[in-house]
């Protein structure tokens, strides 16, 4: 296989690994109605359907991406891809609720795997001056997924039923399986050391699932519930003796090299603050489209369409963007519609229909065009700045930054919502989101400002810096 159509193979790969994930988040907001009375479960046993995923991809994201790094990131893919297949087939012979959520919980350790290997596949494949198009092009290949999952669920579950959204999942993900295999990939150069640890890999993994679940449970028990309280005290607790282990063992599941890199750290908070301001905003707008305007679910899907497609469409603007202001102007500009965007979305509350269907379709495509921006600035950041050989941990952390920052805003716009959606949402709550998200621009300011150099690192690296200069030069000129 030539150059030129490994990374082609290595790109769709990538890109549909993760629609693949997106879409399944997506389309089970449609499922759960359905399964509910097919089941005949309550509304507890079917929140756990997803938040039993949630906890199992969020407590083994960063050990994937460091098992990747140690054994291969195409087999890390390739195990993901096929036991994922296997847990949607088995999720849509589930006999009862119980067996339902035991394989999610599953196909939630599948998808762990999975995810970091996708962007490290990318890393692995494709040199400098490709390698931000690729990501460009993953991103929205996301946002289109991701738009996609709601409407194409709705239609599965109303001519198929709900285990038609499973069923389909299966073959999918063993299509993609087979085209992995198909494409080669050059193993890393670098590798970690041999040995893994044990305790670092049960803390962090128990510090995750703790701080995803007390953060999934405010909108029900609030910030000042038991099971809030508990879960956050756990997760407090398990961060300190975390940090403790982490500086004294010899052989941490964060390597120092990606614990003190600048920019990798930087883009991390900026993917959990933007995406948690983001994704707060849309929670507290899905209630004011479909409660306060009373627009049926498919009515307010529509309205939210300009996000998805000014994130495919601002993608590769984004790429050249990066390219020639580099990282630090680009995420610092596309901060900008983001905030304005979240902002905007207080037009819902206007009883004037033309106004608020305007100020919304306007809030929404700047939304998309900002996150886009930010998405591609920060992943490229994360995967060409990678230390040599780490490009899989850092792709876990990244994709844990995604699944937190989200859960934190959610958490955070509930908290400030009336019980009955109404104006007192937008008094207060987007604006707490478009703060959240403005938070960003901190660790913005530490990025690279120069533009990514395409005369370093080769693929095979495996996550090898890609930018101008040495580390210790970059320390040196503030970039």
């Amino acid at each position: 296989m030539s150059g030129t159509a490994r990374r082609r193979s290595a790109l769709t790969v990538s890109a549909a690994g993760a629609m693949l994930v997106a879409l399944d988040g997506t389309v089970l907001l449609m499922v759960q109605p359905s399964l509910r009375r097919d089941l005949a479960a309550s509304v507890t046993q079917t929140q756990w359907a997803s938040t039993g995923y949630l906890l199992s991809v969020a407590a083994l994201l960063v050990i994937a991406g460091r098992l990747g790094d140690r054994y291969g990131h195409r087999r890390l893919l390739l195990c993901g891809l096929c036991g994922f297949a296997a847990a949607s087939a088995g999720i849509a012979l589930a006999p009862g609720i119980g067996v339902l959520i035991t394989l999610r919980v599953l196909q939630g350790l599948f998808a762990a795997l999975l995810q970091p290997a996708t962007l490290a596949l990318l890393r692995l494949t494709h040199p400098a001056d490709r390698l931000g198009r690729a990501i460009a092009v993953r991103t929205g290949a996301i946002g289109l997924a991701g738009a996609a999952g709601p409407i194409l669920g709705g239609l599965l579950v109303a001519q198929l039923g709900w285990r038609s959204v499973f069923a389909v999942q299966a073959p999918i993900a063993l299509a993609v399986a087979a085209l992995a295999m198909a494409t080669p990939a050059p193993p890393p150069r670098h590798r970690p050391a041999k040995r893994f640890a044990i305790t670092g890999t049960l803390l962090i993994a128990g510090v995750l699932s703790a701080s995803v679940y007390a953060l999934a449970g405010v909108p029900a028990h609030g910030w000042t519930g038991g099971p809030t309280l508990a879960a956050l005290a756990c997760a407090v607790g398990g961060a300190v003796i975390l940090l403790a282990w982490e500086r004294r063992t010899a052989y941490p599941i964060v390597p120092a090299a990606v614990a003190r890199s600048r920019p990798v750290t930087a883009a991390m908070a900026i993917l959990l603050l933007t995406s948690g301001g983001m994704f707060g905003a849309l929670f507290v707008a899905t209630f004011l489209l479909q409660d306060l305007l009373r627009l049926d679910p498919l009515a307010a899907g529509l309205r939210v369409i300009p996000l998805t497609i000014l994130m495919v469409l601002g993608a590769p603007l984004a790429d050249a963007a990066l390219r020639r202001y580099g990282p630090r102007r680009t995420a610092v500009a596309g901060l900008v519609p983001v905030v304005l965007g979240i902002l905007g979305l207080t037009s819902l509350d206007q009883t004037g229909a033309w106004s608020a269907t305007a100020g919304s379709i306007t809030a929404f495509a700047l939304l998309g065009l900002g996150f886009a921006t930010v998405m591609v600035t920060a992943t490229g950041t994360v995967v060409g700045d990678a230390p040599a050989g780490h490009a899989g941990i850092v792709g876990g952390l990244k994709q844990t930054a995604m699944n937190i920052g989200p859960t934190l805003g959610i958490a955070i716009a509930a908290g400030l919502m009336p019980v009955t959606p109404s104006g007192a949402a937008t008094r207060f709550a987007l604006p707490a989101m478009a703060a959240l998200a403005a938070l960003g621009t901190l660790p913005a300011l530490l990025l690279p400002a120069r533009p990514v150099s395409t005369s370093r690192a080769s693929p095979a690296d495996g996550g090898g810096s890609l930018r101008r200069g040495s580390p210790a030069e970059a320390r040196a000129s503030g970039r």
